[in-house]
Protein backbone atom coordinates (compact mmCIF):
# COMPACT_ATOMS: atom_id res chain seq x y z
CA UNK A 1 0.00 0.00 0.00
CA UNK A 2 2.99 2.51 1.01
CA UNK A 3 4.48 1.35 -2.25
CA UNK A 4 1.54 2.50 -4.26
CA UNK A 5 1.24 5.66 -2.65
CA UNK A 6 4.37 6.46 -3.58
CA UNK A 7 5.04 5.57 -7.10
CA UNK A 8 1.43 7.37 -7.84
CA UNK A 9 2.81 10.64 -6.02
CA UNK A 10 5.52 10.54 -7.96
CA UNK A 11 4.29 10.05 -11.14
CA UNK A 12 2.09 12.94 -10.36
CA UNK A 13 5.00 14.96 -9.71
CA UNK A 14 6.59 13.89 -13.35
CA UNK A 15 3.04 15.42 -15.18
CA UNK A 16 3.60 18.62 -13.21
CA UNK A 17 7.56 18.91 -14.00
CA UNK A 18 6.64 18.03 -17.93
CA UNK A 19 3.78 20.42 -18.38
CA UNK A 20 4.78 23.37 -16.15
CA UNK A 21 5.68 26.69 -18.16
CA UNK A 22 8.03 29.30 -16.24
CA UNK A 23 5.88 32.42 -15.46
CA UNK A 24 7.41 35.13 -18.14
CA UNK A 25 7.00 37.93 -15.93
CA UNK A 26 7.70 36.60 -12.78
CA UNK A 27 9.91 33.32 -13.10
CA UNK A 28 10.98 33.51 -9.18
CA UNK A 29 7.33 33.55 -7.69
CA UNK A 30 6.52 30.98 -10.23
CA UNK A 31 9.45 28.71 -9.49
CA UNK A 32 9.08 29.17 -5.70
CA UNK A 33 5.27 28.57 -5.48
CA UNK A 34 5.37 25.26 -7.30
CA UNK A 35 8.82 24.05 -4.83
CA UNK A 36 6.74 24.62 -2.09
CA UNK A 37 4.06 22.87 -3.18
CA UNK A 38 6.50 20.03 -3.99
CA UNK A 39 7.73 20.51 -0.67
CA UNK A 40 4.20 20.14 1.29
CA UNK A 41 3.84 17.06 -0.95
CA UNK A 42 6.87 15.47 -0.01
CA UNK A 43 6.74 16.04 3.56
CA UNK A 44 2.82 14.71 3.82
CA UNK A 45 4.44 11.21 2.28
CA UNK A 46 7.28 11.32 4.40
CA UNK A 47 4.96 11.48 7.64
CA UNK A 48 2.93 8.98 5.88
CA UNK A 49 6.10 6.72 5.59
CA UNK A 50 7.79 7.27 8.87
CA UNK A 51 4.09 6.90 11.18
CA UNK A 52 3.76 3.83 12.40
CA UNK A 53 0.13 2.13 11.35
CA UNK A 54 -2.22 0.85 14.21
CA UNK A 55 -3.61 -2.63 13.42
CA UNK A 56 -6.29 -4.17 14.76
CA UNK A 57 -7.61 -7.81 14.14
CA UNK A 58 -9.90 -11.01 15.10
CA UNK A 59 -8.20 -14.41 14.90
CA UNK A 60 -9.00 -17.82 14.31
CA UNK A 61 -5.99 -19.84 14.30
CA UNK A 62 -6.57 -23.24 12.56
CA UNK A 63 -4.78 -24.83 15.82
CA UNK A 64 -8.35 -24.44 17.30
CA UNK A 65 -7.01 -22.17 19.52
CA UNK A 66 -9.34 -19.42 20.90
CA UNK A 67 -10.28 -16.28 19.09
CA UNK A 68 -8.07 -13.81 19.78
CA UNK A 69 -8.66 -9.96 19.81
CA UNK A 70 -5.11 -8.42 18.49
CA UNK A 71 -4.22 -4.98 18.86
CA UNK A 72 -0.65 -2.67 18.25
CA UNK A 73 1.02 -0.88 15.90
CA UNK A 74 3.25 -1.48 12.84
CA UNK A 75 6.35 0.22 11.30
CA UNK A 76 8.51 -0.46 8.39
CA UNK A 77 12.17 0.37 8.31
CA UNK A 78 12.10 0.29 4.64
CA UNK A 79 9.21 3.14 4.77
CA UNK A 80 11.20 4.75 7.45
CA UNK A 81 14.04 5.46 4.96
CA UNK A 82 12.48 6.28 2.04
CA UNK A 83 10.94 8.76 4.10
CA UNK A 84 14.30 10.73 4.20
CA UNK A 85 15.33 9.82 0.45
CA UNK A 86 11.63 10.87 -0.77
CA UNK A 87 12.10 14.59 0.78
CA UNK A 88 15.48 14.52 -0.75
CA UNK A 89 13.70 13.45 -3.98
CA UNK A 90 11.22 16.44 -4.07
CA UNK A 91 14.48 19.10 -3.52
CA UNK A 92 16.10 16.94 -6.33
CA UNK A 93 12.83 17.99 -8.54
CA UNK A 94 12.26 21.54 -7.27
CA UNK A 95 16.28 22.17 -8.41
CA UNK A 96 15.47 20.70 -11.70
CA UNK A 97 12.46 22.82 -12.17
CA UNK A 98 14.27 26.28 -11.29
CA UNK A 99 17.43 25.13 -13.69
CA UNK A 100 14.49 24.38 -16.68
CA UNK A 101 12.75 27.14 -16.17
CA UNK A 102 15.51 29.76 -16.42
CA UNK A 103 16.99 28.08 -19.22
CA UNK A 104 13.88 27.60 -21.39
CA UNK A 105 12.90 31.10 -20.11
CA UNK A 106 16.22 32.06 -21.92
CA UNK A 107 15.83 30.24 -24.79
CA UNK A 108 12.82 31.86 -25.40
CA UNK A 109 13.63 35.48 -24.77
CA UNK A 110 17.38 35.10 -26.38
CA UNK A 111 16.97 36.10 -29.73
CA UNK A 112 13.82 38.97 -28.89
CA UNK A 113 15.88 40.65 -26.70
CA UNK A 114 18.84 41.35 -29.63
CA UNK A 115 15.64 42.51 -31.19
CA UNK A 116 14.98 44.53 -28.51
CA UNK A 117 18.57 46.19 -28.01
CA UNK A 118 18.33 46.92 -31.89
CA UNK A 119 15.34 48.48 -32.24
CA UNK A 120 16.17 50.92 -29.16
CA UNK A 121 20.04 51.68 -30.99
CA UNK A 122 17.40 52.30 -34.25
CA UNK A 123 16.05 54.82 -32.24
CA UNK A 124 19.05 56.39 -31.46
CA UNK A 125 20.47 56.38 -35.29
CA UNK A 126 17.00 57.76 -35.69
CA UNK A 127 17.46 60.98 -33.47
CA UNK A 128 20.79 61.49 -35.16
CA UNK A 129 19.82 61.27 -38.64
CA UNK A 130 17.42 63.21 -37.95
CA UNK A 131 19.24 66.09 -36.67
CA UNK A 132 21.29 65.70 -40.02
CA UNK A 133 18.03 66.35 -41.94
CA UNK A 134 17.04 69.33 -39.79
CA UNK A 135 20.58 71.17 -40.42
CA UNK A 136 19.93 70.29 -44.52
CA UNK A 137 16.53 71.75 -43.80
CA UNK A 138 17.59 75.03 -42.33
CA UNK A 139 20.40 75.26 -44.95
CA UNK A 140 18.08 75.01 -48.32
CA UNK A 141 15.57 77.29 -46.69
CA UNK A 142 17.89 80.03 -46.56
CA UNK A 143 18.63 79.34 -49.93
CA UNK A 144 15.16 79.42 -50.96
CA UNK A 145 14.48 82.94 -49.28
CA UNK A 146 17.31 83.67 -51.25
CA UNK A 147 15.89 82.23 -54.26
CA UNK A 148 19.09 80.29 -55.02
CA UNK A 149 16.59 76.79 -54.71
CA UNK A 150 13.12 76.26 -55.06
CA UNK A 151 10.64 75.12 -52.69
CA UNK A 152 9.79 71.61 -54.44
CA UNK A 153 13.55 71.12 -53.27
CA UNK A 154 12.99 71.73 -50.03
CA UNK A 155 9.67 69.72 -50.30
CA UNK A 156 12.09 66.60 -50.53
CA UNK A 157 14.14 66.93 -48.03
CA UNK A 158 10.54 67.69 -45.32
CA UNK A 159 9.50 64.39 -47.07
CA UNK A 160 12.52 62.81 -46.11
CA UNK A 161 11.88 64.26 -42.17
CA UNK A 162 8.61 62.52 -42.30
CA UNK A 163 9.94 59.06 -43.11
CA UNK A 164 11.98 59.78 -39.84
CA UNK A 165 9.77 60.39 -37.86
CA UNK A 166 7.47 57.18 -39.45
CA UNK A 167 10.12 55.28 -39.07
CA UNK A 168 10.73 56.55 -35.21
CA UNK A 169 6.59 55.55 -34.46
CA UNK A 170 6.79 52.27 -35.72
CA UNK A 171 9.99 51.45 -34.08
CA UNK A 172 9.11 52.45 -30.73
CA UNK A 173 5.35 50.36 -31.54
CA UNK A 174 7.95 47.63 -32.27
CA UNK A 175 9.50 48.02 -28.77
CA UNK A 176 6.46 48.35 -27.15
CA UNK A 177 5.45 44.83 -28.33
CA UNK A 178 8.61 43.03 -27.54
CA UNK A 179 8.65 41.94 -23.49
CA UNK A 180 11.59 40.86 -22.75
CA UNK A 181 12.17 39.53 -18.56
CA UNK A 182 15.58 39.79 -16.58
CA UNK A 183 17.43 36.94 -18.03
CA UNK A 184 20.29 34.46 -16.19
CA UNK A 185 23.62 36.25 -16.19
CA UNK A 186 24.96 32.72 -16.72
CA UNK A 187 26.37 31.86 -20.31
CA UNK A 188 23.36 29.52 -21.91
CA UNK A 189 26.20 26.62 -22.17
CA UNK A 190 26.26 27.37 -17.89
CA UNK A 191 22.78 27.02 -18.12
CA UNK A 192 22.30 23.82 -20.24
CA UNK A 193 25.04 21.97 -18.91
CA UNK A 194 23.58 22.74 -14.71
CA UNK A 195 20.18 21.52 -16.13
CA UNK A 196 21.17 18.70 -17.37
CA UNK A 197 23.35 17.81 -14.15
CA UNK A 198 19.88 18.25 -12.52
CA UNK A 199 18.37 15.87 -14.29
CA UNK A 200 20.50 13.26 -13.75
CA UNK A 201 19.97 14.47 -9.96
CA UNK A 202 16.99 13.71 -9.98
CA UNK A 203 16.73 10.73 -11.28
CA UNK A 204 19.46 9.40 -9.22
CA UNK A 205 17.29 10.42 -6.58
CA UNK A 206 13.73 8.51 -7.97
CA UNK A 207 16.36 5.60 -8.60
CA UNK A 208 17.22 5.53 -5.24
CA UNK A 209 14.01 5.83 -3.88
CA UNK A 210 12.64 2.82 -5.93
CA UNK A 211 15.69 0.67 -4.64
CA UNK A 212 13.72 0.81 -1.39
CA UNK A 213 11.21 -1.11 -2.89
CA UNK A 214 13.17 -4.48 -2.88
CA UNK A 215 13.78 -5.31 0.43
CA UNK A 216 11.63 -4.45 3.94
CA UNK A 217 11.70 -5.34 7.61
CA UNK A 218 8.43 -4.42 9.59
CA UNK A 219 8.17 -4.35 13.36
CA UNK A 220 4.48 -5.10 15.20
CA UNK A 221 4.46 -4.42 18.72
CA UNK A 222 0.69 -4.84 20.38
CA UNK A 223 -1.34 -7.08 23.17
CA UNK A 224 -3.40 -9.99 22.13
CA UNK A 225 -6.82 -10.80 24.36
CA UNK A 226 -8.39 -13.98 24.08
CA UNK A 227 -12.56 -13.43 24.07
CA UNK A 228 -13.77 -17.14 22.90
CA UNK A 229 -14.04 -18.36 25.71
CA UNK A 230 -13.10 -14.59 27.10
CA UNK A 231 -10.01 -14.44 29.47
CA UNK A 232 -9.37 -11.47 31.94
CA UNK A 233 -5.63 -11.88 31.07
CA UNK A 234 -3.96 -9.07 28.32
CA UNK A 235 -0.74 -10.68 27.20
CA UNK A 236 1.64 -8.30 25.07
CA UNK A 237 3.19 -9.52 21.34
CA UNK A 238 5.62 -8.56 18.73
CA UNK A 239 6.32 -9.52 15.80
CA UNK A 240 9.24 -9.19 12.54
CA UNK A 241 8.66 -9.41 9.46
CA UNK A 242 11.73 -9.55 6.75
CA UNK A 243 11.01 -9.70 2.69
CA UNK A 244 13.72 -9.71 0.28
CA UNK A 245 13.13 -9.31 -3.60
CA UNK A 246 15.60 -12.06 -5.32
CA UNK A 247 15.14 -9.94 -8.76
CA UNK A 248 16.75 -7.27 -6.30
CA UNK A 249 20.14 -7.30 -8.49
CA UNK A 250 18.93 -7.18 -11.69
CA UNK A 251 16.23 -4.49 -10.90
CA UNK A 252 19.09 -2.48 -9.51
CA UNK A 253 21.02 -2.60 -12.51
CA UNK A 254 17.99 -1.91 -14.63
CA UNK A 255 17.55 1.30 -12.49
CA UNK A 256 21.31 2.29 -12.98
CA UNK A 257 21.08 2.16 -16.90
CA UNK A 258 17.68 3.68 -16.51
CA UNK A 259 19.06 6.65 -15.21
CA UNK A 260 22.11 6.79 -17.90
CA UNK A 261 19.30 6.23 -20.89
CA UNK A 262 17.26 9.46 -19.04
CA UNK A 263 20.05 11.76 -19.72
CA UNK A 264 20.99 10.53 -23.04
CA UNK A 265 17.28 11.26 -24.60
CA UNK A 266 17.17 14.05 -22.59
CA UNK A 267 20.33 15.49 -24.96
CA UNK A 268 18.62 14.43 -28.06
CA UNK A 269 14.66 15.30 -26.93
CA UNK A 270 12.97 17.92 -29.10
CA UNK A 271 11.80 20.76 -26.73
CA UNK A 272 14.23 20.09 -24.28
CA UNK A 273 16.92 22.44 -22.84
CA UNK A 274 19.67 20.66 -24.88
CA UNK A 275 18.16 20.38 -28.41
CA UNK A 276 16.39 24.18 -28.10
CA UNK A 277 20.29 25.33 -27.65
CA UNK A 278 21.56 23.51 -30.81
CA UNK A 279 17.94 25.36 -33.12
CA UNK A 280 19.00 28.55 -31.44
CA UNK A 281 22.27 28.26 -32.08
CA UNK A 282 21.00 27.64 -36.19
CA UNK A 283 19.02 30.52 -35.78
CA UNK A 284 21.51 33.11 -34.75
CA UNK A 285 23.70 31.81 -37.46
CA UNK A 286 21.26 32.09 -40.23
CA UNK A 287 20.44 35.20 -38.76
CA UNK A 288 24.17 36.39 -38.83
CA UNK A 289 24.10 35.60 -42.37
CA UNK A 290 21.09 37.29 -43.44
CA UNK A 291 22.66 40.60 -41.70
CA UNK A 292 25.95 40.36 -43.09
CA UNK A 293 24.57 40.00 -46.87
CA UNK A 294 22.49 42.63 -46.15
CA UNK A 295 25.42 44.90 -44.39
CA UNK A 296 27.13 43.74 -48.09
CA UNK A 297 24.62 45.49 -50.09
CA UNK A 298 24.08 48.77 -48.39
CA UNK A 299 27.63 48.74 -48.31
CA UNK A 300 27.47 48.93 -51.94
CA UNK A 301 24.55 51.25 -52.67
CA UNK A 302 26.86 53.67 -50.10
CA UNK A 303 29.76 53.41 -52.18
CA UNK A 304 27.74 54.69 -55.00
CA UNK A 305 26.28 57.27 -53.39
CA UNK A 306 29.71 58.78 -51.96
CA UNK A 307 31.07 58.43 -55.27
CA UNK A 308 28.23 60.42 -56.95
CA UNK A 309 28.96 63.54 -53.76
CA UNK A 310 32.31 63.32 -55.29
CA UNK A 311 30.67 64.60 -58.40
CA UNK A 312 29.12 67.52 -56.87
CA UNK A 313 30.82 68.37 -53.85
CA UNK A 314 31.49 71.84 -55.19
CA UNK A 315 27.49 72.57 -56.90
CA UNK A 316 27.47 75.75 -59.06
CA UNK A 317 23.85 75.25 -60.27
CA UNK A 318 20.21 74.89 -58.39
CA UNK A 319 19.67 71.41 -59.80
CA UNK A 320 23.46 70.36 -58.72
CA UNK A 321 22.55 71.87 -55.40
CA UNK A 322 18.97 69.92 -55.36
CA UNK A 323 21.36 66.68 -56.29
CA UNK A 324 23.72 67.12 -53.57
CA UNK A 325 20.71 67.33 -51.07
CA UNK A 326 19.13 64.27 -52.23
CA UNK A 327 21.87 62.24 -52.27
CA UNK A 328 23.06 63.55 -48.81
CA UNK A 329 19.44 63.17 -47.21
CA UNK A 330 19.58 59.26 -48.64
CA UNK A 331 22.58 58.82 -47.39
CA UNK A 332 21.72 59.38 -44.31
CA UNK A 333 18.78 57.05 -44.64
CA UNK A 334 21.12 54.95 -45.72
CA UNK A 335 23.40 55.42 -42.66
CA UNK A 336 20.56 54.08 -40.64
CA UNK A 337 20.23 51.00 -41.98
CA UNK A 338 24.10 50.30 -42.16
CA UNK A 339 24.29 51.16 -38.60
CA UNK A 340 21.18 49.14 -37.31
CA UNK A 341 22.62 46.11 -39.34
CA UNK A 342 25.78 46.67 -38.20
CA UNK A 343 25.09 46.69 -34.38
CA UNK A 344 22.61 43.90 -35.17
CA UNK A 345 25.56 41.66 -36.62
CA UNK A 346 27.69 42.69 -33.46
CA UNK A 347 25.46 41.66 -31.10
CA UNK A 348 24.42 38.16 -32.89
CA UNK A 349 28.29 37.56 -33.26
CA UNK A 350 29.06 38.23 -29.45
CA UNK A 351 26.00 36.00 -28.02
CA UNK A 352 27.60 33.13 -30.33
CA UNK A 353 30.91 33.80 -28.49
CA UNK A 354 29.46 34.24 -25.28
CA UNK A 355 26.94 31.22 -24.79
CA UNK A 356 28.52 28.35 -27.47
Amino acid sequence: MLRCNSTRYWKCCVVLFACGIAAAQNPAADQQAYCAYLTEQAQAQSELLRTPSGVASFTQPDTGLPTQLVAGATVSLAGVKKAGITVDAARKNCDLYRTSTGVQQYLQYALPNIERQALTNRLTLIAEASKSVDGLIADTTKMVEAQNMTRPMLLELQMTKIKLEADRADTQTKISAIYVPVLAAQSLKEQVAAKQASDVMEQQALDKLARQNNWDVALTVGAHQQISPFASGVEPYGEVTATYNFASHAIDRHLDRAVDAYAGWKKVQEGDAARGMDVLKGQVSESIAAQQGRLDSLRQESAEIEKNLELVSSPDTSAALDFRNQLTSTRILLGIEMKDSGFRLERLREFLSVNY
